[in-house]
């Protein structure tokens, strides 16, 4: 028997084309169970692409997206919404719908999803709010939170159904640097409290190395690299290292203008 991790999410030579323009040009990427994986890569490259065909809101024009070794573009209606409950989604803006409360934003995947009886999903409510500190915030509305806040909300919305991955676009974006901090610190207490696996999409790079146990990089429609962070920072790859230096001079800037 291997004694190999097992793998959460796995992507198998994926391309995704809209119209003529190729995103994806045969992306293969294994995420392992527990791990935190940060997706690096330049705005426009698809990264917020693969989190949306992890869920199965898009469906690759070849290749097969897995999610505990079942085939998610295989499936139906009805299986992929049951496969949706075991994901939580942490959206770049929160996402929350302002005309309601914070409670009843938590609430809502569980009162449509499951048959739990309100007691239950108050009781819910209480301990994720707890988990990233908004419990005083139960009753507020979104415009009543600041940005910071309103992040913490969303992170406890998408923790709200326990799942066993959670996937983050861009979490730390438009934050300054303490409440970025904070969120990071969030993201790693959440994954080890809940026993779940994270894929992150970010540029942030301060953020990316604090949170990542593995990373992978984005480019051209391929994953050029994945490794751990301790693998990222001695990489000789020219467009990793240009990347995580914010370089000007390289191949980044000269495959964009040549």
């Amino acid at each position: 028997m291997s004694d190999s991790p097992k793998t959460s999410v796995e992507m198998r030579e994926v391309r995704l084309a809209f119209d003529e323009k190729e995103i994806l040009t045969g992306v293969s990427l294994a995420v392992p169970a527990l791990s935190r994986l940060v997706v690096l890569g330049q705005s426009g490259s698809g990264k917020s692409t693969l989190l949306r065909l992890i869920l199965g809101l898009l469906k690759p024009n070849a290749g097969e997206v897995m999610f505990n070794g079942l085939n998610v573009t295989r499936m139906g209606r009805l299986r992929l919404n049951r496969m949706r409950q075991k994901i939580g989604m942490v959206y770049q803006y929160s996402a929350l719908i302002s005309s309601l409360s914070v409670r009843d934003n938590l609430a809502l995947p569980l009162e449509e999803l499951t048959s739990k009886p309100r007691g239950e999903i108050d009781q819910l409510v209480d301990e994720k709010l707890t988990m990233v500190g908004m419990a005083d915030a139960r009753d507020k509305m979104p415009a009543e939170l600041s940005g910071g806040m309103r992040k913490r909300v969303g992170l406890a919305r998408g923790i709200i159904m326990d799942p066993e991955l959670i996937l983050y676009d861009e979490p730390t974006a438009g934050l300054d640097p303490v409440i970025s901090s904070v969120i990071d610190e969030l993201i790693i207490s959440l994954s080890e409290k809940i026993g779940a696996t994270s894929i992150i999409v970010t540029h942030e790079m301060e953020s990316a190395f604090k949170v990542a146990t593995h990373m992978a990089m984005l480019y051209q429609g391929k994953i050029i690299a994945a490794d751990t962070p301790e693998g990222f920072k001695a990489s000789n790859d020219p467009v990793v290292a240009q990347f995580i230096a914010g370089d000007t001079q390289g191949p980044i800037l000269q495959a964009t203008t040549s």
